[in-house]
């Protein structure tokens, strides 16, 4: 395994991917894993922490993204969510 990546640190990063996705399941299977691990209440405290700041800005970043669509006259047509247009067809269509 990488020296930079042990079960402790998964953990921890998937707690706080947990928190940034609203997954509730998630979230409970990987709290319990890392108290399994012997992760700090601290460590865990922490990684929650970083998810919401995670969560504050994706939701920041889709409410000033929304008014952008909203604009009368509304924006030029943009790339698809995943940002590929070599993909063919109309990439505003569909999302990833």
């Amino acid at each position: 395994m990488d020296k930079f990546m042990n079960d402790e640190i998964k953990e921890l990063i998937a707690i706080g991917a947990s928190i940034a996705t609203h997954c509730q399941p998630c979230l409970k299977f990987h709290y319990a894993k890392a108290r399994d691990l012997g992760i700090s209440t601290t460590d865990i405290t922490a990684a929650i922490d970083v998810g919401h700041q995670i969560e504050r800005g994706a939701g920041k970043a889709m409410r000033d993204f929304h008014k952008v669509l909203l604009q009368d006259p509304p924006p030029a047509k943009t790339s698809g969510c995943c940002g590929d247009d070599d993909k063919g067809g109309d990439s505003d269509s569909k999302c990833c």
